[in-house]
């Protein structure tokens, strides 16, 4: 046992067993067929099952530890970027150093394919890929805790209740990413937020700031704690989001009710549709290393959420979602190259987002719009 067994992902030898514990779960095989022929699933799944259980036996046959296992990921990305991806393009990974452990920051729309993108980013130019921070609210299967831990995820212990134990449960949280920034030179990925930005207006919460602030030595000042944590905000941008139309059914029961109740397992669902929509173009936005003399967490999250914004990539989606809700658009660029955005040159978007738009009820449809109008109300407010 070690001090971060709770919490830790898989090592190598654990790979194996967890291997054969997802193979024997017939609620993973199900999963699993659902996401991959979602409409043969349920006309004959009693034929489907076993195809899906021996395609995954054979693919996963002899994997002994989670560099293997993360080979055989990547080529499922890959087939996903392929068919759910118009464009995924990346900027910003020419300033960092493939040998320098970072703390990566970003802003959060999707469950799995934020750290996803990140990743796929970052395998593709030379760099180890990261370690992701998920709440255990997400794991409500054990098939998703294993599946989860192999892929180096590490928990986020959200269940705790008391402020006694969600402080013992932040600490600890907190001295596991120092420990594998600085003594195990791995990678992390954590969210500048608990929970997605549903609104699409993102921005930091200062108490992850002061979280990974509880392990600093008391002798170390602040902003050298910040600095050795190599902290680099990213930005992640989707053109079109596969959840948009449950994010504003949500936001709407909270705007009306004070409250949104989700249906059992609602998140791993949320899962299974954010890697299986269409997304559009993605960007993924690498920013500069904190390096400044930061006095507070405050301040660490304006600088995070400066960067976030200044180099989110806006899509046609952003700017006629704009449009729809403020009668004109904003002077800003659309693309990663920069350039300006002309209305009706996108008749193609104009089209999509008024097909998305015509299943939403129309109490909703602002909140609808408001989700991918908000990015270009960032880049406003800077």
């Amino acid at each position: 046992m070690t001090q971060f067994d709770d919490i830790r992902p898989y090592n190598d030898e654990e790979v194996a067993p967890a291997i054969d514990r997802l193979l024997a779960d017939p609620e993973l095989i199900d999963a699993v067929t659902r996401l991959r022929f979602p409409r043969l699933a349920g006309w004959m799944p009693w034929l489907l099952k076993p195809l899906v259980k021996r395609v995954l036996t054979r693919q996963l046959h002899g994997v002994s530890s989670v560099d293997h296992l993360q080979q055989i990921v990547s080529h499922y990305l890959d087939s996903m970027i392929e068919r759910c991806v118009d464009q995924l393009t990346v900027s910003g990974l020419d300033k960092l150093d493939p040998n320098t452990p970072y703390l990566f920051i970003s802003n959060h729309r999707d469950i799995a394919m934020d750290p996803a993108f990140v990743n796929w980013a970052l395998n593709k130019n030379g760099f180890n890929t990261v370690r992701i921070a998920i709440g255990d609210n997400l794991l409500t299967k054990p098939y998703v805790s294993d599946l989860m831990r192999l892929n180096k995820s590490f928990i986020v212990k959200r269940s705790a209740t008391s402020a006694r134990e969600k402080f013992k449960a932040s600490k600890h949280l907190s001295a596991y990413i120092h420990h594998s920034i600085l003594e195990e030179k791995s990678n992390i990925w954590i969210a500048q937020r608990e929970g997605r930005a549903k609104d699409g207006l993102d921005a930091t919460n200062t108490a992850i700031i002061s979280m990974l602030a509880l392990s600093r030595p008391k002798t170390t000042p602040f902003a050298e704690f910040i600095r050795e944590s190599n902290i680099v905000p990213v930005s992640i941008s989707y053109e079109w989001d596969p959840c948009d139309a449950a994010k504003a059914k949500e936001l709407h029961a909270h705007a009306e009710h004070g409250s949104y109740e989700k249906e059992e397992h609602e998140d791993v669902a949320s899962i299974a549709m954010g890697i299986a929509g269409q997304k559009g173009s993605v960007h993924v936005a690498f920013g500069d290393v904190l390096k400044g003399n930061f006095e507070n967490a405050e301040e660490v999250a304006q600088e995070i959420d400066r960067q976030v914004w200044d180099s989110y990539v806006l899509h046609p989606s952003n700017h006629l979602a704009y449009v729809l809700l403020n009668g004109e658009a904003a002077d800003l660029p659309v693309s990663a190259s920069g350039e300006p955005f002309v209305e009706n040159e996108y008749d193609a978007e104009k089209l999509e987002l008024k097909r998305r738009l015509a299943d939403v009820p129309d109490e909703q449809k602002e909140i609808f719009l408001g989700i991918y109008a908000n990015p270009v109300v960032s880049h406003l407010r800077d």
